[in-house]
């Protein structure tokens, strides 16, 4: 791995929005102020002027190893509707869980959700607790899309009648749009792409492209441009190798497979995944921020090809989880570490 200084803060400061988190996952700033911030146990927190208070009303979720309460997203016309999107671990029959989304109200001043309403869950889930992905990003048409991981069943992400390891793309009410890869067959419907192993960042590039970041195995962590029933290759090919030391796959690449946009060697354990609009940070606008749960920094990505330009590390990056945009430019990030949540502004 390149070696780069640590972020310079001349010019920059960072503040804390939010302590006395409990595994906090996802952050998702409020246009009024304060935000809304997702705890993997279960709980969906309210933080304002210092203060957390939790939110009632949730869909009940199924606290299990990785999975839990995880993404929190509001939607792009939310000071409007107050609609917001939620992702989570589901129990479902036979013991097993898998990723599922809802939709919610939230009322500024509320203490509860309201219109809870499921609108999607993965087909037939895993009894194990690993690989959930769970990051849900609204298009530019307004249709969602969210992440699943491989559940720890490494084939089931080459198989298309399986939402194991893909992207998936569905109407806020859950309805399946019609340019979908698989509606007219060879697949489930909901599927946008396949082939990954773990991704837990996601975001729209400034021309409303998808783009995904995803754990490797040892080695070979990636960022992928995402595209309409494209194939990321998992566990075919890799740029890691599995934790015993023992190869993966068929080696690199190979027909019909996608190449990643980057990926790192070692890992780093990506989560979180923001590309900035350069509303505050002009010097870094259309720039890719991922943050390390393994090595506790903020990877700065940016050029053609993507290449990590720099590494924001400081005493409050331990163990990142999610990095997001505010309202105002500012860019928001998950230490869960330090169960906080804290804000780099100028």
């Amino acid at each position: 791995m390149a070696s780069f200084p640590a972020f310079a803060q001349e010019g920059w400061r960072i503040t804390t929005v939010a302590t006395g988190l409990d595994t906090p996952w996802a952050v998702a700033p409020l246009p009024e102020g304060g935000a809304l911030i997702t705890q993997r146990g279960g709980d969906l927190i309210l933080s304002r002027d210092g203060h957390n208070s939790r939110i009632g009303g949730l869909p009940k979720v199924a606290d299990r190893g990785q999975g839990g309460l995880m993404d929190i997203t509001l939607a792009r016309d939310f000071a409007r509707s107050r609609m917001l999107f939620l992702t989570y671990a589901k129990r479902q029959p036979g013991g097993g869980s898998g990723t599922a989304l809802s939709t919610a109200i939230y009322r500024e001043g509320a203490t509860r959700l309201r219109d809870v309403t499921p609108i999607f869950e993965m087909k037939t889930g895993s009894s194990g607790g690993r690989h959930f992905g769970s990051r849900v990003v609204e298009g530019t048409d307004g249709t969602l899309f969210m992440t699943i991981g491989d559940r720890g069943d490494r084939p089931a992400a080459q198989d298309v009648t399986r939402h194991n390891g893909s992207v998936i793309r569905v109407g806020r009410d859950g309805s399946i749009p019609r340019d979908n890869p698989f509606v007219q067959g060879g697949g489930l419907p909901e599927i946008w792409s396949f082939g990954h192993r773990n991704p837990q960042g996601a975001a729209l590039d400034l021309a409303g492209n998808l783009w995904v970041s995803e754990h490797g195995a040892r080695g070979g962590d990636e960022v992928n441009a995402v595209k309409r029933g494209a194939n990321f290759g998992w566990p075919v090919i890799s740029y890691g190798r599995h934790y015993s030391g023992g190869k993966i796959g068929e080696g690199t690449a190979k027909d019909g497979m996608q190449q990643p946009a980057y990926y790192w060697d070692p890992s780093i354990a990506p989560s979180g995944l923001l590309i900035h609009s350069g509303k505050m940070f002009a010097d870094w606008k259309g720039d890719m921020f991922v943050g390390s749960l393994k090595f506790d920094y903020i990877s700065r990505l940016s050029g053609t090809p993507l290449r990590e330009v720099e590494q924001i590390k400081t005493s409050q990056t331990g163990r990142v989880r999610d990095v997001v945009e505010a309202p105002d430019g500012s860019i928001w990030f998950i230490s869960v570490t330090d169960g906080a949540v804290y804000r780099i502004a100028q």
